[in-house]
């Protein structure tokens, strides 16, 4: 099989898809990978170290595209890669289709074969390919939230974790899955006064076992998420639904209700977002206000620190990259449960019941 490594082009996207090892990997397997000439600048990896491991270089994504059987992303592709699509060809990469009517039309149309990072689920049920850049945005989260609550950035103008005989920060997380968690680690490093919620009463008495004194589990009702939206000073949005949008569970009048200069940041902006008020932004004009409420809503937050999230990616990824390049789709979908959950779009048709719902559209099962 042939396989596309193309540059990322949205905008601050400085991930790769593949790293050396990856081609090196698939190479020794009979594949041939194709690399675009700079696709792993980003990241700090060089077109010769692609080379050495036996990728071949391209110059440009129309050649790519053009050749490979299957493409592997980072991102969902953008308008200009639409028109690079073919009929049968594999693309393999996060798309979120439930936030873009756009991205799930046009791949409908192009009629390739879309295998969606975030829908792929192990044996267990767990979602392994999604994992590693939640635990990247859910780390960054804090860390943006505390630049963001900063005067000169139009927050309130608090310290995290305050000093002796000032309060700390008032930190809410809505959602415990890996997001939430791995930002309410962060958020009790800073010393925050810490709280996190969720629906499921066994991932929250998980939650209460594991973290520390200054992080408190509360169960995700409207009461409590009200009471809640009047106490923070940073908010963080991480609820999942997998392949569908994100519940709203912060509406526009709520907004009134917070803190002249509290912060948002909804890591769930990829899925539509967790908070009525959130419009995707990028790392180059990452807020915006409303009601007094500091807004940080980028769509690809783990982009931003590009060598750490691609070596995480690539760690994850490579395995099933692999099996669907030695097996073919056909025996993938036989033989491979996992990649048939990954299957959002084929053959011109929804395949995933959640991005279908999302837009009302016909849903065939591949089963």
């Amino acid at each position: 099989m042939i396989v596309g490594v193309p540059t990322e082009i949205k905008t601050d996207e400085y991930r790769v898809s593949m790293l050396p090892f990856g081609v090196e990997d698939l190479v020794g397997r009979g594949h041939q990978v194709l690399v675009q000439a700079g696709a792993g600048l980003g990241s700090g990896i060089a077109d010769h170290d692609y080379l050495r491991a036996g990728a071949t270089l391209v110059n440009n994504a129309e050649e790519l595209f053009g050749r490979a059987d299957l493409v592997i992303k980072v991102k969902e592709p953008q308008a200009v890669e639409f028109k690079l699509l073919r009929q049968g060809q594999l693309l393999f990469t996060y798309f979120h289709f439930a936030a873009s009517r756009e991205l799930t039309e046009a791949m409908i149309d192009s009629g390739a074969t879309c295998l969606a990072y975030e829908t792929l689920k192990d044996s267990q049920g767990r979602l392994p390919l999604l994992t590693p850049m939640s635990e990247v945005a859910g780390r960054m989260s804090i860390q943006e939230g505390a630049k963001y609550l900063e005067r000169p950035q139009m927050g309130r103008g608090i310290l995290l974790g305050g000093v002796p005989g000032v309060a700390p920060a008032h930190i809410t997380i809505l959602g415990g899955g890996v997001v939430g968690a791995n930002a309410a680690r962060i958020a009790a490093g800073f010393q925050a006064d810490v709280a996190i919620l969720d629906v499921d009463l066994d991932r929250l008495r998980y939650l209460d076992d594991v973290m520390p004194a200054n992080v408190n589990t509360l169960y995700s009702d409207r009461h409590n998420i009200i009471e809640q939206l009047r106490r923070a000073d940073l908010v963080i949005g991480s609820v999942l639904i997998p392949g569908a949008k994100a519940p709203q569970l912060v509406r526009a009048d709520d907004l009134r209700m917070m803190k002249a200069g509290s912060v948002v940041i909804d890591v769930a902006v990829d899925q539509g977002g967790c908070v009525e008020t959130s419009r995707p932004t990028t790392h180059s004009d990452p807020t915006y206000v409303i009601d007094e409420v500091v807004h940080y809503c980028v769509a690809n937050m783990p982009g931003a620190v590009g060598r750490t999230s691609t070596f995480a990616l690539c760690n994850a990824t490579l395995s099933w990259i692999t099996r669907l390049a030695d097996l073919g789709l056909e025996k993938a979908l036989a033989d491979c449960q996992p990649l048939v959950d990954a299957i959002n779009i084929h053959d011109h048709q929804a395949t995933n019941a959640a991005v279908a719902e999302a837009f009302g559209l016909p849903f065939v099962s591949l089963k």
